[in-house]
């Protein structure tokens, strides 16, 4: 099959002021010890390889106070040009918000919705042609789900997480080509209910494995021919290839010690 890619306009935001020193979720352990300098390579390389694919990355500005701002994903959901902004679950996420907002208030989108109830962007938001994937179970309250759908005017597919490490719904499945609505996804992150909806919705889906998934495989990005990912998730490289992608992998290890990588690095600007 041949694949095309599609060019796409990013956001991210660089890791000046990364470090651990919190847990909000189980990946991440205050005792191991940031190698800031190689963080920020690893970021450089994920933003140099977009824009050697042809891609836009827009940049937001980070904070000192606010040390998971590189994780630029969870701070909005863009869809045609309209912005869902996120409300965060944490205290210690709270204000990285308002600095997405500010962010697109400044750069000319118009369309901005300060959200009624707990989302965290494309952390728990997938696009594709049909739907608006969404979960919930650890961050994302149930009734954003809604809130989103009447925003955007898509069905909205609500699936449960009910594996803690896999604690956002961009941890545990990706979306690979948009307009074919495919997707791969790691099965036993969600409900028996989730599991048997994507069966039905995807069914020609890849399925990660334990050990790509526990290596963060699913948190990648694709422009529906090239596929980022970490370069520890090495089985789904041949599957991949299998479907006429082609995978590119990536080191982000030392952003995993936040919870992250590759997707959680990136948001999308559609339209």
């Amino acid at each position: 099959m041949n694949r095309d890619a599609t060019p796409r306009r990013y956001l991210m935001c660089a890791p000046t002021h990364f470090r651990v020193t919190y847990s909000i979720n189980p990946w991440m352990d205050p005792s191991k010890p940031v190698d800031l300098p190689l963080a920020q390579t690893q970021w450089e390389d994920l933003r140099d390889r977009y824009r050697s694919l042809g891609h836009t990355v827009e940049l937001l500005t980070p904070r000192p106070d606010l040390p998971d701002m590189v994780f630029a994903a969870n701070g909005a959901t863009v869809i045609g040009g309209r912005v869902l902004g996120a409300l965060f679950a944490y205290r210690e996420r709270f204000e990285e918000a308002e600095a997405h907002r500010e962010w697109f208030r400044d750069h000319g989108f118009t369309d901005i919705r300060e959200p009624d109830h707990v989302n965290e962007g494309e952390g728990d938001f997938a696009v594709t042609a049909s739907y608006l994937l969404a979960g919930r179970g650890f961050r994302s309250s149930p009734l954003s789900h809604d809130e989103a759908q009447e925003f955007f005017g898509l069905p909205v597919i609500g699936l449960d997480l009910v594996d803690p490490r896999y604690y956002h719904l961009d941890t545990a499945l990706c979306v690979l080509d948009a307009a074919a609505d495919e997707i791969m996804y790691y099965p036993d992150a969600f409900s028996p209910g989730s599991r048997a909806v994507l069966r039905r919705l995807f069914p020609d889906a890849l399925l990660a494995r334990e050990a790509d998934a526990a290596a963060f495989g699913l948190n990648s990005v694709s422009d529906g021919r090239h596929v980022l990912l970490p370069q520890a998730a090495t089985g789904l490289l041949d599957p991949l290839r299998d479907r006429g992608f082609e995978p590119v992998p990536m080191d982000l290890g030392e952003l995993l010690k936040g919870g992250g990588s590759v997707k959680c690095c990136t948001q999308e600007l559609r339209g």
